[in-house]
């Protein structure tokens, strides 16, 4: 991959791709700029080098056209607050007059493009509104890892016409991160996972037994392990369909020699409300009819134990429902282990993301990342397009 630290910028026009698919309320108002805020490194510095900017991205998932309610105009706005300057801000993101606004830019200007799924062509990967968005710049930057491992028109099919393409500062730190992490990683390296379905990680899982030395499992998905094991998780949600496979995977990890924690306590409730019945208990002592939504301290400590020996932390996936308080202990208990550790420690993103800000952790560990479907895609161990499209 070519970097953008690579290419003489000055007086270049540079198509960028962001992702500034950001949380929005009710009345268009922004509810978290983070995803902004991360690129504003690379912004800062591309106007230094007097580089003439044009951001692109997508917003929510609109259907068919224009909608007014996904208009990227709100994340202009706060741009310009940002960086205390002006962003100008095009009405579509191709055509004559989009052109014009291009050209009109001057060195170390911002031009952001509307919406590029006003486009139904953006996702199909239409060549000829690819060859469209490389008509505008000089020089194409992905810098949104959080939409690499799509095949669309701003993200591989640009690449095709660009007339040169580098790879953004974000995007380089996610690639690093996973290899420094995953693939070339300090001893011992300790994945945990978690969140509701095996389905949704199985292939990660799987290809993860290639490099870890322990393996923490928690969250919902933990319990099809426990129902794999023998173990009656009562009222749980288990994926039936899927216990074999779990059995497989645990066999797998034996025989390689890789130590695969699962909870020995659990924290209980009679239903899926915040304000239910619950308690800890031990496996076999679920009452019936009963769910896990957490894991039991006894397993929290456990797990923060080995934690702490980890030369490497990769972790993905919540312990149990922490958006409700009653069932935030495990993850929080997790979460400070990971805080404290001496590891290079990489965070998921999407919930995990999430639940290392409610813990308290963001500060506290050596990158998050920014992208939670491109994350899981890399630890399945697939090539991002993405990425491909660049090297």
């Amino acid at each position: 991959m070519k970097s953008i630290r690579d290419i003489d910028v000055n007086g270049k026009t540079l198509f960028i791709r962001v992702d500034y698919n950001l949380p929005m309320d009710d009345h268009g108002n922004i509810t978290d700029d983070n995803r902004i805020r991360a690129t504003l490194e690379l912004i800062s510095y591309l106007i230094e080098k007097k580089a003439k900017l044009v951001l692109a991205s997508h917003l929510g998932r609109p259907k068919g056209g224009r909608d007014e309610k996904f208009s990227l105009k709100p994340a202009a706005v706060r741009l310009s607050e940002l960086l205390s300057m002006p962003v100008a801000f095009a009405d579509d993101c191709i055509g004559d007059a989009v052109k014009k606004q291009v050209e009109s830019l001057g060195p170390g200007q911002i031009l952001m493009l509307e919406n590029l799924r006003f486009h139904d062509e953006e996702k199909k990967n239409d060549p000829e509104f690819a060859k469209a968005l490389a008509e505008l710049c000089d020089v194409y930057v992905n810098n949104a890892f959080a939409v690499s491992h799509r095949d669309q028109a701003s993200v591989t099919g640009i690449t095709r016409y660009a007339k040169s393409s580098a790879a953004g500062f974000l995007l380089e730190k996610e690639v690093r991160s996973y290899y420094d992490s995953v693939q070339n990683p300090k001893k011992p390296l300790v994945v945990v996972i978690g969140g509701a379905k095996v389905s949704s990680k199985l292939a990660a899982l799987e290809n993860m037994l290639k490099f870890v030395d322990c393996m923490i499992i928690g969250g919902a998905m933990a319990n099809t392990f426990l129902a794999a094991k023998g173990v009656d998780t009562k009222g749980s949600m288990i994926e039936a369909d899927l216990i074999q496979t779990a059995s497989d995977i645990m066999d797998h990890a034996k025989e390689k020699g890789i130590d695969l924690a699962l909870p020995v306590d659990l924290v209980v409730a009679e239903r899926f409300d915040k304000d239910a019945e619950s308690r800890i208990v031990s496996l076999d002592q679920i009452p019936d009819g009963w769910m896990a939504l957490d894991i039991g301290p006894e397993s929290a400590k456990s797990f923060a134990k080995t934690i702490a020996r980890a030369g490497t932390i990769v972790w993905n996936g919540p312990m149990g429902v922490f958006e409700m308080e009653r069932f935030a202990a495990g993850t929080q208990t997790l979460a400070d282990a990971i805080a404290q550790s001496s590891a290079f420690s990489v965070v998921g993103g999407g919930d995990t993301g999430l639940a290392a800000k409610q813990c308290g952790i963001t500060e506290k560990v050596s990158y998050i990342s920014t992208g939670g479907g491109a994350f899981l895609h890399m630890m399945e161990g697939k090539v991002l397009p993405g990425v491909a499209a660049l090297e």
